[in-house]
C-alpha cells in the first residue's frame, strides 16, 4: 500500500521579521542623468559702492579751409576780407557771409593765411582777434608779384572771433586773385581744447 504524507503549509511556519543587517559597500556609479528643471530665481543682492570715474570719450573736432577767387583792392582804411570758396567747413563754425571763424569750443588754434601779390602793389593784412590784430602779412611793392603766408597759434575762448582785414596807408593795397584759380586761403583748426 501506498504511503500517505501530510501536506505541510510552509506560510504558518514563517518566524518574525529579524533586525536590518549591516550597510553593504557602495556599488559602481551610474550614469548621469539628465539635467534638472532651472531652479527659482535668488534674492536681489545689495547696490555695490560707486566705481571711480572713467575717461571722458567725448572728442573735439573744428576745422576750416576757404579761399577766394576774386582779386581785392583797399577801397578804406580798414577793410574786411571775405572768401567766396569753401574747401572744408566742420559744424560751420566758419561763417562765409561774414567771412569770420566764431568759436565755440575754447582752446588753442592753428591759423593760416596765403595770399598772392600785386605786382608794383603793396600788400598789407592783418589777422585779427576780436577788435585786436594778433598778426600782419606784409609785403612790399615790388615788378614781380609772389606769395606770401602768415602762421600763428591763438588761445581762444568761447565767443572769440578771428577774421581778416586789409589795411590801407600811403601806397595802393591789393592782393591777385582770378576767377579760374584760388590764390587767396585762409585756414584753421583746433589743436588743444580747452576742456579734455
Amino acid at each position: 500500500m501506498p504511503k500517505v504524507r501530510p501536506t505541510i503549509d510552509i506560510t504558518i511556519l514563517k518566524g518574525e521579521k529579524g533586525e536590518t543587517g549591516p550597510k553593504g559597500l557602495l556599488g559602481p556609479e551610474g550614469k548621469a542623468g539628465q539635467p534638472g528643471r532651472r531652479g527659482l530665481n535668488g534674492w536681489k543682492g545689495q547696490k555695490g559702492q560707486l566705481g571711480p570715474p572713467g575717461n571722458s570719450c567725448k572728442q573735439y573736432y573744428v576745422a576750416f579751409s576757404v579761399g577766394r577767387r576774386k582779386p581785392l583792392h583797399s577801397s578804406d582804411y580798414y577793410q574786411h576780407v571775405t572768401f567766396d570758396t569753401e574747401f572744408v567747413n566742420l559744424y560751420e563754425h566758419f561763417n562765409m557771409f561774414t567771412g569770420k571763424f566764431f568759436c565755440y569750443v575754447a582752446g588753442v588754434y592753428f591759423f593760416n593765411l596765403n595770399v598772392h601779390t600785386w605786382n608794383y602793389k603793396e600788400t598789407y593784412l592783418h589777422i585779427m582777434k576780436n577788435d585786436s590784430q594778433a598778426a600782419i602779412l606784409y609785403s612790399q611793392p615790388s615788378e614781380r608779384s609772389i606769395m606770401q603766408s602768415q602762421s600763428l597759434m591763438l588761445d581762444l575762448l568761447e565767443g572769440d572771433e578771428v577774421w581778416v582785414r586789409m589795411f590801407k596807408r600811403e601806397r595802393e593795397n591789393a592782393i591777385y586773385s582770378e576767377e579760374s584759380d584760388v590764390y587767396i586761403t585762409f585756414n584753421g583748426h583746433l589743436i588743444k581744447p580747452a576742456v579734455e
